[in-house]
């Protein structure tokens, strides 16, 4: 519990949570490098890709002030891959039982994903206090936020899912608003093209946003 309090301190000071798609592994510490110079010291390396292990693994040994943590986490074999490559926290697309429970007996701290009041209450039958609200935008946004923010006042949400720089701020107005995350500053093409400085630049662009909130 004491390393998922950490994790979370950490998730919400940064306020922005980088959804990042590897295809290449070596690409992997100039991205973390890349990020950091922006001024994020987090990243959610997706398993959406073969290179996630490997490229998780890399950013913990050569960019060790680089935060990280598994995206899309949908198996227990994902799972295990994201533990013993370094992942400091876990992140899934929805809330499976079978995950969460592994991920809490392998220490790993983990945000699940819900949309709806009863994935809330089964987050909070397995001690949880953060979550994932995916997909945001679609799922109402804002307003379905504030509404889950009555009967569970003490839940934090990590919205993910249509948001950008255009409302960004909003989100993070929300008290309930642990974090946002967002793949607009580590666009895939960016990551392809190796255009690092690109990264940094609209990292940097999106932090500045950050401090509206």
């Amino acid at each position: 519990m004491a390393a998922g309090t950490d994790i979370q301190k950490r998730i919400a000071a940064a306020r922005l949570l980088p959804v990042v798609v590897l295809e290449r592994a070596e690409d992997a510490v100039p991205l973390a490098r890349a990020l950091l110079k922006g001024g994020l010291a987090v990243a959610e390396v997706t398993f959406r890709t073969a290179a996630a292990s490997d490229a998780i693994s890399r950013i913990r040994k050569d960019a060790p002030d680089m935060l990280v943590g598994a995206g899309t986490v949908l198996t227990r074999e994902q799972l295990a891959d994201a533990g013993a490559a370094g992942a400091q926290f876990v992140v899934t697309p929805g809330f499976n039982p079978t995950i969460v429970e592994a991920a809490q007996a392998a220490g790993l701290p983990i945000v699940p994903g819900v949309n709806n009041p009863t994935g809330v209450e089964q987050a909070m039958s397995y001690g949880l206090e953060t979550v994932k609200f995916f997909p945001a935008e679609p799922s109402g946004g804002i307003p379905f936020i504030k509404a889950l923010t009555g009967p569970y006042p003490g839940m934090r949400f990590v919205p993910t899912g249509g948001i950008g720089p255009g409302n960004l701020a909003s989100y993070l107005a929300v008290p309930a608003v642990l974090a946002c995350g967002g793949s607009w500053m580590v666009d895939a093409k960016l990551i392809h093209d190796r255009n690092f400085e690109e990264i940094s630049r609209l990292t940097a662009e999106a932090v500045a946003l950050t401090r509206k909130g």
